[in-house]
């Protein structure tokens, strides 16, 4: 499951272009910094790669260890 910190995004879409199952993309609503943030459209084809992690500049998001979801 990933977890996307709203607050942290700065919207710069990276984890959307470098999923490899194509399921984050830019959501409709703003936060609070006024940036427009990720959303997973289909979780359930999530692999849990942390791709999205990974190139995410702001560390805004997460996914659990092995085990914990």
């Amino acid at each position: 499951m990933t977890v996307i910190n709203n607050y942290l995004c700065k919207g710069c879409g990276y984890c959307v272009k470098f999923c490899p199952k194509h399921i984050l993309e830019m959501g409709s609503e703003r936060n609070k910094r006024g940036h427009f943030y990720p959303v997973n459209i289909d979780e359930e084809a999530c692999t849990s790669c942390a791709i999205c992690a990974k190139v995410c500049p702001e560390g805004a998001i997460e996914l659990p260890e092995k085990g914990e979801n």
